[in-house]
């Protein structure tokens, strides 16, 4: 039989189920969320995984046993300097005020901010470095938490991508194109993966910020571009509505808006027997999963009652609502919901003038909570299931942006280099990847592009990054375009 004729017959099969459910007291919608959402979804078994993505719906499943049930990225917007807290160069403080060498730049392109420059003095880290773990890892006096965890964390100093300015470099990495429109990593993960908690979305943000006024964050980075809006980043905000529009208007209770929704449902059932278009299923979709978000969602967002030492673990900004501390608190209670992937964005890393000043209450705003993240994991037997990543969307460049004093500096934009971590499911544990030059400009050994590290994390999660994809516009399409290859020297 056809693949067609399967999905035309298993159709008409909905449309019967949808007959009867309709007048039960889930309806359509709840039907929908159990199809689309569920890990055994019966139509991508049926009619396989081609078959699944001509439909739209999710694989559910991954390629092999994953490493990583879940991941958190710790998403840190406007690009830390990586010379100031984990690249030690020695050579910069050698050679400081002196001209970068032009046989170190090699004509390499600049942003308009340094372009016009007469001279790029070399500017040394204002901050000390010192040995920790296992593996005498150079961690800056900046992140003395940090250095704490070092022995359960992989450093990749040898990132690099093509992306030059902050918007297409975030987009770069949380999309895998430049451009907007196409769909969020953690969106390819909610269709690849489905989810695991029905009451709960398989993707969430959160937001944060280290200090006013840096680079804005838009709605693109979570978007589900052209895949299902079933599978959109859905954001949990601090304060007494985590989710716009969920809590019922008032004058209307929880009764209410259950016949509401039923009636809404056979409104939707009618449109759908004409029109055939799934997206009214992944609407309906979304409206049962809001309903059944009411109970849960404020549930795992209320952190009061989080005993007094995991506050301390994770610093007093931790019982703040909205702070990266509060944030990272938040992230395990969400996993543990199993919430497939978490993402925090903490703005405040742009640091074009008064870098050594900026860069310590940026740095001082996640370390600890940071490091909290992965020892309350590995305290609770989630660390080896859960992958957690920390970094920004480019680095910094070796010289001074404007006038360099031994106080005072600034950096540009650098995206030849610069350096990520990761921590716990399936990665090694004490290493460093990678390497830069003398002056962190340049990278000599195992660079790591935007596309390698998105297909290492996807490996890790159990799915082939070539094999996820999605037909659009009568193109396929997949997270990593058409490049990027698994990293395995950083797999544990």
């Amino acid at each position: 039989m056809s693949l067609y004729r399967e999905l035309e017959n298993h159709v008409h099969e909905q449309l019967s189920r949808r007959n009867f459910l309709s007048k039960t007291s889930l309806g359509l919608g709840a039907a929908a969320m159990a199809s689309l959402l569920s890990a055994d979804n019966s139509l991508a078994k049926k009619v396989g995984e081609k078959g699944a993505e001509a439909a739209g719906l999710p694989i559910g499943h991954p390629h092999f046993p994953p490493k990583a049930k879940r991941v958190i990225y710790l998403f840190q917007s406007g690009a830390p300097s990586q010379l100031e807290l984990f690249d030690y160069k020695p050579k910069l403080e050698e050679m400081w005020g002196k001209d970068l060498p032009e046989s170190v730049r090699k004509g390499q392109r600049l942003t308009g901010m340094t372009a016009g420059q007469s001279s790029f003095p070399l500017a040394a880290s204002k901050y000390k470095f010192q040995r920790y773990g296992d593996n005498d890892m150079m961690i800056s006096e900046l992140m003395p938490y940090t250095s704490g965890i070092v022995n359960d964390v992989t450093f990749i100093r040898s990132m690099f991508t093509e992306a030059i300015n902050h918007d297409p470099a975030v987009t770069f990495f949380q999309t895998g194109s430049q451009q907007g429109g196409r769909p969020s990593w953690g969106s390819w993960v909610s269709y690849g993966l489905g989810s695991d908690n029905q009451n709960m979305p398989a993707f969430v943000v959160l937001l944060s910020k280290g200090r006013g006024g840096d680079q804005p964050l838009y709605a693109k980075l979570w978007s589900n571009g052209f895949l299902p809006s079933i599978h959109q980043g859905v954001v949990f905000r601090s304060g007494p509505d985590p989710v716009f529009y969920l809590n019922n208007p008032e004058g209307i209770d929880r009764t209410s808006r259950r016949r509401m929704l039923n009636s809404l449902a056979k409104l939707q059932q009618g449109q759908f027997e004409k029109l055939l278009d799934p997206e009214i299923n992944y609407r309906m979709a979304q409206y049962e999963m809001a309903y059944r978000m009411q109970t849960a969602v404020p549930e795992t967002m209320d952190i009061s009652k989080e005993p007094d030492y995991i506050f301390d673990m994770y610093g007093e900004d931790s019982r703040k609502p909205g702070t990266f501390a509060a944030n990272c608190v938040l992230a395990r209670k969400l996993i543990e919901k199993d919430v497939k992937f978490v993402q925090l964005y903490h703005q405040g890393w742009d640091q074009h003038g008064n870098l050594p000043n900026d860069i310590k209450i940026m740095a001082k705003s996640v370390d600890q909570a940071s490091a909290a993240l992965i020892n309350d994991l590995k305290q609770r037997g989630l660390l080896d299931e859960t992958l957690v990543v920390w970094g920004g969307e480019f680095g910094r460049g070796a010289y001074s942006q404007g006038k360099l004093t031994r106080d005072n500096y600034g950096r540009d934009h650098h995206p030849r280099s610069f350096s990520i971590w990761m921590a716990g499911a399936g990665v090694k544990k004490g290493f460093v990847y990678g390497q830069t030059d003398d002056f962190g400009y340049n990278i000599i050994k195992d660079p790591v592009h935007v596309h390698d590290f998105q297909a290492t994390v996807m490996h890790l999660m159990g799915i082939d990054h070539e094999q996820l994809i999605f037909k659009h516009q009568g193109r396929r399409y997949r997270l990593t375009d058409v490049h990027g290859k698994v990293v395995k020297p950083l797999l544990a």
